[in-house]
């Protein structure tokens, strides 16, 4: 037995000698891994998948509840039409012209972070494309209505709308995200 613990010694101090070595070229910081590139399109495509969603909500509350007004569905729910000149939740009023930049240069960020952070996980990831999907959405009212639509009021809370349900998930997610990496980087 001393013999079989004075073996795994030995292997011990050639493995400490060997994590001293140093590689011989350094590891390349611009590989993305595969995984990555495959949810690209993924990405892409629910990012896709959410602005219809969120087109099509609006484009039913425009047609079909504009003209009803609020609508008790619960005694805590409402659809309730709203044109929204503001920023999320009413604030900001008649600001359209200074969100609508303001909204360009985020998808700016959002696309160089997209690219940035490429090889992070997966949270991070769904939450750019959550923010992308909302930040899309509210864009085109903007561009197209001078306004944006909201209609889902939960009466405790400001009138919202698809598109603010993303950028509000995607945030979460991408604070969830930079948290499991923030932890992961001190484990290292």
């Amino acid at each position: 037995m001393p013999s079989l613990l004075a073996l795994s010694k030995r292997y011990r101090l050639l493995a400490q000698e060997s994590r001293a070595l140093r590689p011989l070229r350094p590891p390349a910081r611009d590989i993305v891994r595969v995984s990555s590139l495959r949810s690209l399109p993924l990405r892409l495509g629910a990012i896709a998948v959410l602005l219809a969603i969120d087109r099509a909500s609006k484009l039913w509350a425009v047609i079909w509840l504009r003209p009803r007004g609020s609508i008790p569905v619960l005694p805590f729910f409402h659809l309730t039409y709203l044109e929204n000149t503001g920023a999320a939740f009413g604030l900001g009023r008649d600001l359209n012209v200074f969100f609508t930049i303001v909204t360009v240069l985020m998808l700016g960020v959002l696309a160089y972070l997209h690219w940035a952070w490429r090889d992070k996980g997966s949270w991070i990831l769904a939450g750019l494309a959550l923010v992308g999907a909302g930040a899309l959405g509210n864009l085109y009212d903007r561009l197209f209505y001078g306004f944006v639509v909201d209609f889902l009021d939960f009466r405790i809370w400001p009138v919202f709308n698809v598109a603010d349900s993303c950028v509000t998930v995607g945030a979460c997610c991408l604070a969830w995200g930079l948290r499991l990496e923030e932890k992961k980087a001190a484990i290292c």
